[in-house]
C-alpha cells in the first residue's frame, strides 16, 4: 500500500515527507482494518515532522483524522463488520484504569494520540490503517468521508472543551478565540447549538466575515492591540462566561481579564507559546475557573457525528488534495492562510 512516510525531522515538510510503498499492516484479534477514503490534517502533524515538542517513533506516518470503510475484522471483533462506514476515535488508552472506567479516558496515564505518538508506521496518511474496535465510530449514510475526517478531531475536542469541561449552558456569552481555525469553526457551531451569544476572533477581514457566516454574533480582530477592549465593549463591560482558548501566550492575560465573576477559561493549546502570565487577583477575587482539555471521549465524538448528520454542525473544508500532493497540505497549514480543514484522499493519487 502507499503511505506518506518521513524518516527524519525537518522544518520543511517537502524535504522529508514522501509517498512510499510499504507493507500492509496485520491486524490483531481486537482490531479492524480500514480502507482510508479521507484523512484530515492537524497541527500535531507538523509537530511530528518538526520533531517538536516531543519525540515520536520513526519512521513515521502522521494523521489522526480518518474516515473510510472496514475491509477486515479480527476474530474478537463483534460490533463492527466488513463494509461499515466509519471514522476513528484517535485516543488510544488502556481502557481499564480508574480514569478510563470513570469516563475520563482523556486522563489515562497511558494515553497516546494516534497518528502523532504512535508507530513506527502507524497513522492515518495511508491507504489502509488499523485500529482497535473500541476506537471505531460508525458513520450515518448522510455523512461523507471527507466531512467525517474534517470534523473528527476538532469536533471531539471542541465538544470536550465546551460541554464536558466548561459545562456550557444556553444563553451564556462565549468568546471563541481563533474562530477561523479548525478548532474555532467547531467551537462557534457548538456554542450556537446551545443558543449562546458568540463573540469570535480572527486575524483577517476575510476570516472575520466567514465567522459571522458560521453563526458568530460578533467578531473582532485579535491581531489588533486593543482587541480585548472591543470584546469588553460588546459585552457592555460585563465580560464573558466562557473563553475558548487555544492561542496561548500572546492573548492569555487579556482573556483572563475578560472573564466575568465565576467565568471559565478552557484551554487546549498554545500555538503562540506556553510561558504566559496572569494577574492572580482575577483568579481569587472573581472566582474564575481555569481549565485544561485534551482531545475528548469517544462518546463526545459520537455526539458530534450525530449533530453533523442532522445538519446542525458542518465540516468546513478549505482544500481537498490528492494523495500525490498531500505534502502541500502541510505547507499550507504551516502558512496558516486557510479557513477550515485540509483533507487528503489516499485512494486518489
Amino acid at each position: 500500500m502507499k503511505a506518506a512516510v518521513y524518516r527524519e525531522h525537518n522544518k520543511d515538510p517537502r524535504k522529508v515527507v514522501k509517498i512510499e510503498d510499504i507493507d500492509m499492516p496485520k491486524i490483531k484479534p481486537n482490531e479492524v482494518m480500514v480502507k482510508v477514503e479521507a484523512a484530515a490534517y492537524n497541527y500535531n502533524d507538523l509537530w511530528g515532522i518538526w520533531g517538536e515538542p516531543i519525540k515520536i517513533p520513526m519512521p513515521h506516518i502522521s494523521g489522526s483524522d480518518v474516515a473510510g470503510t472496514v475491509v477486515e475484522t479480527g476474530e474478537d471483533v463483534s460490533h463492527v463488520k466488513v463494509g461499515d462506514r466509519v471514522t476513528l476515535h484517535p485516543n488510544l488508552t488502556c481502557r481499564v484504569c480508574y480514569e478510563c472506567t470513570s469516563g475520563r479516558e482523556y486522563d489515562c496515564k497511558d494515553r497516546k494520540v494516534w497518528g502523532f505518538q504512535t508507530g513506527p508506521l502507524w497513522g492515518g496518511f495511508a491507504q489502509y490503517t488499523h485500529m482497535p474496535e473500541v476506537n471505531v465510530v460508525k458513520l450515518p449514510d448522510n455523512v461523507s468521508f471527507i466531512d467525517a475526517a474534517a470534523i473528527t478531531m476538532v469536533g471531539m475536542t471542541a465538544w470536550h472543551m465546551l460541554v464536558t469541561r466548561a459545562n456550557i449552558r444556553p444563553g451564556q456569552t462565549v468568546l471563541i478565540m481563533g474562530g477561523g481555525s479548525g478548532m474555532g469553526i467547531a467551537g462557534i457551531q457548538i456554542a450556537k447549538l446551545f443558543n449562546c451569544d458568540v463573540i469570535a476572533t480572527a486575524g483577517s477581514k476575510d476570516k472575520m466575515d466567514k465567522c459571522l457566516e458560521l453563526g458568530a454574533d460578533h467578531v473582532v480582530n485579535h491581531r489588533e492591540q486593543d482587541w480585548y477592549k472591543k470584546v469588553r465593549d460588546i459585552t457592555n463591560k460585563q465580560g464573558v462566561d466562557i473563553v475558548y482558548e487555544h492561542i496561548g501566550k500572546t492573548v492569555f492575560p487579556q482573556e483572563v481579564g475578560l472573564l466575568k465573576m465565576g467565568g471559565t477559561l478552557v484551554s487546549t493549546g498554545a500555538t503562540t507559546g506556553y510561558d504566559s502570565t496572569i494577574d492572580l487577583r482575577y483568579l481569587f477575587f472573581r472566582g474564575i475557573n481555569l481549565l485544561g482539555a485534551t482531545q475528548g471521549t469517544k462518546a463526545g465524538l459520537e455526539e458530534v457525528i450525530k449533530w453533523v448528520s442532522k445538519g446542525k454542525i458542518k465540516a468546513v473544508i478549505d482544500t481537498v488534495l490528492p494523495f500525490s500532493k498531500m505534502v502541500e497540505g502541510h505547507v499550507r497549514m504551516a502558512d496558516s492562510q486557510l479557513f477550515g480543514k485540509i483533507v487528503t484522499t489516499p485512494q486518489r493519487l
